[in-house]
């Protein structure tokens, strides 16, 4: 009988279609200035890897930085060293997230292949990518990709085990290993969640297995570091066990809005998948209590985007096959509006980009000159190119057949083309309004060479990271500092100067209407 289930007799999605989209996907916009503020502080963390040798303990500037967990920097700092030749380090140290963002696409259709088929494994990547809320981390120095990606390699694991394959041990032992020093307890939230995979199964074998390969890696990093320096394992644990055991509080409105949003267009469909599969007992019942899981830990605590990782991936798991068997009907409802959506927000980048350059339509130009002040936008014909081949290719979309896989790959392709059309048309306008470079190198021109040390005033991690990647630049806390002669400082632009000092440079970017930078000298 046909219930209109859109996958009847549909051809099947075309793989090198699926790989060109990740790929383009993975590498566009990845090239950019450090910004404010997590992706400042891995990069600096990465750059002092590379640069002070010190690879047991992340360090920004360097002081110990006990908010993070290593790998993900350990593979930063080398991928900087390796590319550094060819890119900037930091661009070259991003493609870090590039490759544990390959791992993450990779595992997540492992998964989906094994608990649903071929059909759910093509499905899983483009939601994904099509996911909103997963941007600007997969762009970024961001550590929670990489134990995103270890997640998804213990789910596939996990999968496979659900399913009869006990070789998945060897992929959950290792995804729940490396989770850890990835992405301390919260990557390993991610990863546990399918543990009980071999316990369902009575898969004694596999559990071991799993056991055995996970337990040297969960413990190499922190028996070394304990057994090198006890204090900064001490410091490290008692702030990662703090996070994760804070006081946990009721969820509130905003992180309805949030989940809304950042996990479009995976909710909607991880329902429809969990109600068409409520028969298919561990299909079902895996990705469903590890997104309930997932859905606790953040509705409990914060209502950030990356809080929201632990549930990605197994409702992704539920999404997949909601997304194979749509009815045509809402098929073709989730298609149009991703089409009239994404091309609604191209017109409007498109018109972006003639505001800044032709200065029409003038009540846009205006905004972009109050926001940005003093930017002259200047395009390269590689980026016009690139900006017309992706608007082409999104119109040309329309040609592609009715097919189970048409919306999610619109979906993910509208995603695509918002995100390379913003990188192409918008990132020399996005850098000056974020870029701290050139307020970094006004400041090294104006202090000495000879300047001793710098006591802070004010200065936040993420600006002592670019402070000392820009310019070797580093400040000590007043209660380390002791009769330095310079002082900097971050304040307001109508901050009186303290007694004592006399104000020798400031600056800021020139977006910026409220930080200032005050570089002040010691009178006396």
């Amino acid at each position: 009988m046909n219930f209109g289930f859109l996958q009847d007799n549909s051809p099947r999605l075309p793989i090198i279609a699926l790989l060109l989209l990740a790929g383009i996907y993975l590498l566009t916009g990845i090239g950019h200035d450090p910004w404010k503020t997590e992706d400042a502080i891995h990069i600096g963390i990465a750059h002092s890897f590379m640069t002070e040798g010190r690879w047991l303990f992340p360090r920004i500037a360097g002081e110990a930085w006990p908010h993070t967990a290593p790998l993900y920097h350990w593979v930063a700092a080398l991928s900087g060293k390796l590319f550094g030749g060819l890119l900037e380090f930091h661009n070259a140290a991003r493609l870090a997230t590039t490759l544990f963002g390959a791992l993450f696409l990779v595992s997540l259709a492992g998964a989906a292949h094994a608990f649903h088929g071929t059909h759910a494994s093509r499905l899983a990547p483009l939601l994904a990518i099509g996911t909103v809320g997963l941007l600007l981390p997969f762009h970024e120095a961001q550590p929670a990709v990489a134990g995103l990606a270890f997640a998804a390699l213990a789910w596939w694991g996990g999968a496979l085990i659900a399913t009869g394959r006990s070789w998945g041990g060897i992929l959950l032992g290792a995804g729940i290993g490396l989770s850890f020093p990835a992405h301390g307890l919260v990557g390993l939230l991610m990863a546990v969640a399918v543990l009980p995979a071999p316990i369902f199964r009575r898969d004694w074998r596999s559990l071991a297995i799993a056991l055995i390969i996970a337990l040297p890696l969960l413990t190499a990093w922190p028996l070394k570091l304990a057994e090198q320096a006890p204090g900064l394992w001490t410091s490290w644990w008692q702030n990662e066990f703090a996070e994760a055991t804070r006081a946990r509080t009721l969820p509130s409105l905003h992180h309805l809005e949030q989940m809304t949003w950042a996990i479009w267009p995976v909710l909607p469909l991880a329902f429809w998948g969990a109600w068409i599969m409520r028969r298919e007992g561990a299909r079902l019942w895996f990705p469903l209590a590890g997104s309930l899981l997932g859905l606790g830990w953040y509705l409990s605590g914060s209502s950030r985007t990356l809080a929201m990782l632990p549930m990605l991936i197994p409702l992704t798991l539920l999404a997949a096959p909601g997304a194979e068997r749509l009815r045509r009907g809402a098929a073709n409802a989730f298609d149009w509006f991703g089409v009239m959506t994404f091309s609604f927000i191209a017109i409007l980048i498109w018109l972006g980009a003639s505001a800044q350059t032709l200065g029409w339509p003038t009540k846009i130009a205006r905004n972009f000159d109050k926001l940005a002040p003093g930017h002259v936008a200047a395009y390269s014909l590689a980026a016009l190119a690139f900006a017309a081949m992706v608007t082409l290719l999104w119109v040309l979309s329309a040609r592609l057949p009715r097919a189970h896989w048409r919306a999610a790959l619109r979906w993910a392709a509208g995603t695509l083309m918002m995100w390379a059309l913003v990188t192409s048309l918008w990132l020399p306008w996005i850098e000056h309004y974020k870029s701290y470079r050139h307020v970094v190198q006004s400041l090294r021109a104006a202090l000495p060479d000879d300047s001793g040390c710098i006591e802070r005033n004010g200065i936040g991690p993420a600006q002592r990271a670019l402070l000392d990647y820009y310019a070797a630049i580093r400040t000590l806390a007043p209660s380390a500092a002791r009769n330095c002669t310079w002082r900097l400082s971050i304040g307001s632009k109508d901050r009186s100067v303290p007694a004592g000092w006399e104000e020798h440079w400031h600056g800021h970017r020139p977006s910026d209407r409220i930080e200032r930078w005050y570089l002040d000298r010691r009178s006396d």
